[in-house]
């Protein structure tokens, strides 16, 4: 794993959680940190999910970015509300 890859994951786990936090419902109490990790796994499991089912040949698939983008904010929305859980216990 090379350095532009790892910095390449952070953006991209950047992009998607601030898409998911968007187009979540309601306000999300999360750190920063927490939005690119959701945003990061997200677009993992999407990949992993519709990367055998793929169809285009080009470089960039709507399938892939719509899945990871429905992940993101079900990713954020059991982060938040787990995070606000946790935060109000203590």
């Amino acid at each position: 794993m090379t350095i532009e890859s790892i910095f390449g994951a952070i953006i991209i786990g950047l992009v998607l959680g601030v898409i998911g936090r968007a187009l979540a419902p309601g306000k999300q109490e999360i750190p920063i940190w927490l939005t690119i990790v959701v945003g990061m796994a997200a677009a993992l499991i999407g990949t992993v999910i519709v990367g055998p089912l793929r169809e285009t040949s080009g470089w960039f698939d709507w399938t892939e970015l719509i899945a990871q983008v429905v992940l993101a904010v079900i990713g954020v929305m059991l982060a938040a509300s787990m995070y606000s859980s946790r935060k109000s216990k203590t």
